[in-house]
């Protein structure tokens, strides 16, 4: 929220109340609280009024301080985020006082308090990060026009500043798909289906990372609007139509480092099931299709070589505007627990369903649920409806214990016909004005909140039915919290170059704020895509954490875009293959740490600050650098390679030394993937045709510049496929010789790649 006109003046309407003065500071175990004057206090008559901000100032886990600014004392307000829900914190706090001024330190943080003027500063051993002056403030603002309508006469905000340091950049926030680097961006916390193409973004999380070793954690589950050097050049602005603000400032030597505190505080990812990782496809979404269509899709994968691991059967499973019946349209699947058990079988694939949280005015369920009241209820009770995508569509009330059992008893007659996990889409259009839910929670405090429930809801009940390890989600929205129940996509996009871009931003950004898995629709949702495009964009696809083939009006099977798709379709699916138990153990820590499969190329290269406005290529885990194509094959494409020895993957005879930036024709069929220097990478075999097989037998081991690293060894753990379990760890030495820590471990090859 802008509240300024320019840097001097004040917008109309706008009367802030500035935080000057510690008028009374306490301390207990934790931290501060201190009672801050919005005037100055002279004498004994200027303490006759406010407003007075409460200010809380502590340490809730190692490396992270948090400040509380309160107004209004907030009681029995939820939801709330939910804080450590995976793993506990580890209490680490000091205080002190130096003179006037108070001391909080936790791990290498350490916060210093003035109180005349009042100020926080956050250190680091080696410098300062960032800093708070009097401009936390609350504001009063007569003119704006915040959510919800119709617009009360006078709107408080609560609002903080952080300073920005020159060459500071700042990224995350959820799934944006605009600039990676945020500075310059106004962005609001606030959940919408605008497509990839807009400032508005499915996945809005309240967390940003910095390339100054912090990241900031705003703790809110509401709108949160966030101006990043938009409003004032030199600041984070945040503010939020509420009675308390409240933020952590995470300290980490590495932006890995800062996301396994951030993740410790807000929750990692479950582990994945391992054919969760093999290619997704669907029928598509307008498409017309039936038994004979989805078998036909199958057949043809399987006879390119092209094995589909999990299909997909998008929205119109069900009937027409019947959406969610929960029920199988049966003039185009007359029998379908016979025909999902075919296909299983023949097929080897996992199913998935289209659903979503809306039932439709014309669904048989409809009344039922409107009886009951398991629907989100306008103030005279009666469902909160409105025809956007359905026929007066209703929403499923996620806080009522009884509407949730009701909605998962009709999943689990699903799960019982051989459906094996869910595609979770919507759930941002929730609304936040004269309604009410069961439990009494805010509307707006549940808007974003309301996706984590959802894909929780469903996450749960695949997690009771299949076990641990075992449940998947193909989910759209989300917010913080919310990357405990993978996987996400990222939403509707066009199918150009375009689009191609913006999905590799928001999955970049998404990965930034603590999702450990990211995907996307190959090809593009909207519009059929060139046969260049679809090809370009497979080779992205195949090499993301998660691979779906998935459009709007046209399917997504290589043979529609020529032969060429086909062969090289098979050929990165294969590598693919070949890559799990590297990318099966990149899950795994992502479950333990927090780590993302992909991520931006300054979260590994912190030091090299070419890399910290890279958005066109990523890592895959700390050893591949994917570069993906954004242009037809005519046209040069550049891309980066940070200090050390890249060995291509597909050619292991070119090896080129960083940095450096190449610029080159790079041909249709083939995409420039790099294995750093050091690597010691450990393939399956070629030809599984899926992605779940035992990864300990029949291994190649692949040891890349060994020599060059400067290192005796390099020890690599080897997943079992299922599960944290490790089934063993091989050493791979200078000499040219592996050695099994522990493990029995089968390798049939080996090959030792160093500079000529």
């Amino acid at each position: 929220m802008k509240f300024n006109d320019g840097f001097w003046l004040l917008k109309n309407g706008v009367k802030p109340f500035y935080a000057l003065q510690a008028v009374q500071v306490k301390k207990d175990d934790t931290g501060y609280d201190l009672q801050v004057s919005t005037r100055p206090i002279r004498h004994r008559g200027d303490t006759l009024g406010g407003p007075v901000l409460s200010i809380r100032v502590h340490s809730p886990t190692k490396d992270v301080i948090g400040v509380k600014i309160e107004h209004f004392a907030s009681l029995h307000v939820h939801p709330n985020i939910e804080l450590f829900p995976d793993d506990p914190p580890i209490p680490d706090v000091r205080l002190a006082e130096e003179g006037s001024n108070y001391m909080i330190s936790s791990g290498d943080l350490k916060a210093e308090i003035t109180h005349n003027p009042y100020s926080i500063t956050f250190k680091s051993p080696d410098r300062i990060l960032t800093f708070a002056g009097p401009n936390s403030c609350l504001t009063q603002d007569t003119s704006s026009n915040p959510r919800p309508e119709p617009l009360p006469p006078v709107v408080r905000y609560i609002n903080s500043e952080l300073n920005i340091s020159p060459g500071e950049l700042i990224y995350g926030l959820g799934e944006q798909f605009g600039a990676f680097v945020k500075n310059g961006q106004s962005i609001s916390v606030w959940n919408q289906d605008g497509g990839t193409s807009s400032e508005q973004a499915y996945k809005c999380v309240p967390f940003y990372i910095t390339n100054r070793n912090y990241g900031v954690f705003i703790n809110h589950p509401g709108e949160v609007e966030i101006e990043v050097g938009s409003e004032k050049v030199s600041r984070v602005g945040v503010s939020v139509t509420d009675k308390n603000l409240e933020y952590f400032i995470i300290y980490g030597k590495t932006p890995l480092e800062i996301l396994e505190k951030y993740t410790r505080m807000t929750g990692r990812p479950a582990i994945l099931p391992s054919w969760s990782f093999g290619l997704w496809l669907t029928t598509s979404f307008l498409t017309s299709y039936s038994q004979d269509t989805v078998s036909g899709f199958l057949e043809g994968m399987q006879q390119r070589n092209c094995p589909v691991r999990v299909f997909h059967i998008d929205c119109f499973w069900m009937k027409q505007y019947e959406w969610c019946s929960f029920t199988f349209d049966p003039d185009n699947f007359p029998d379908p627990k016979a025909y999902l058990a075919e296909i299983k079988e023949k097929y080897g694939v996992k199913i998935c369903l289209w659903i979503n949280p809306y039932i439709s005015q014309l669904s048989p369920i409809f009344n039922e649920g409107a009886e009951e009241g398991y629907f989100i209820q306008r103030m005279d009770g009666t469902p909160w409806q409105w025809d956007l995508w359905q026929p007066g569509l209703a929403i499923l009330d996620v806080t009522n214990p009884a509407a949730c059992k009701w909605y998962n008893d009709k999943l689990t007659a699903l799960l019982d016909l051989g459906v094996d996990c869910f595609k979770t889409d919507f759930a941002e259009r929730i609304p936040h004005a004269s309604i009410r839910f069961h439990n009494g929670a805010d509307p707006r405090r549940m808007h974003n909140t309301y996706s984590v429930m959802y894909n929780e809801l469903v996450f749960r009940l695949l997690s009771t039915r299949f076990g641990e390890g075992e449940a998947v989600l193909f989910a759209r929205s989300s917010t913080v919290n919310g990357q405990r129940f993978p996987v996400h996509w990222g939403g509707d996009c066009e199918s150009t170059w375009e689009a191609m871009a913006e999905a590799l931003r928001g999955l970049l950004s998404l990965t930034a704020s603590g999702f450990g898995f990211a995907s996307h629709d190959i090809g593009g949702f909207e519009g059929h895509p060139d046969p260049e495009i679809y090809q370009r964009w497979v080779a992205f696809g195949l090499f993301s954490s998660h691979s779906r083939l998935h459009g709007s009006s046209s399917y997504r099977v290589p043979w529609n875009y020529g032969d060429v798709a086909v062969k090289t379709m098979s050929v990165y699916l294969d590598m693919k293959y070949r890559l799990m138990p590297y990318i099966y153990n990149l899950s795994i820590q992502a479950h333990l740490k927090g780590h993302p499969v992909q991520r931006a190329m300054f979260m590994d290269f912190p030091e090299d600050r070419t890399t910290h406005y890279l958005d066109r290529q990523y890592m895959l885990g700390p050893s591949l650098l994917v570069a993906p194509v954004f242009n037809p094959p005519g046209e040069e494409t550049e891309y980066y390679l940070p200090a050390g020895l890249w060995t291509n993957l597909w050619n292991k005879n070119r090896v080129i030394e960083g940095p450096k930036w190449v610029k080159e024709l790079v041909p249709i069929n083939e995409i420039p993937i790099w294995v750093r220097q050091g690597t010691v990478l450990v393939l399956g075999p070629t030809g599984t045709g899926k992605p779940d097989y035992d990864y300990t037998n029949n291994l190649e081991v692949q040891a890349y510049n060994i020599e060059a690293g400067g290192v005796e060894h390099i020890e690599v753990d080897i997943p079992v496929g299922k599960g944290v379990e490790i089934a063993g760890k091989i050493r791979v030495s200078k000499g040219d010789k592996i050695e099994f820590v522990s493990g029995n471990i089968s390798i049939a090859s080996q090959a030792f790649f160093r500079k000529a």
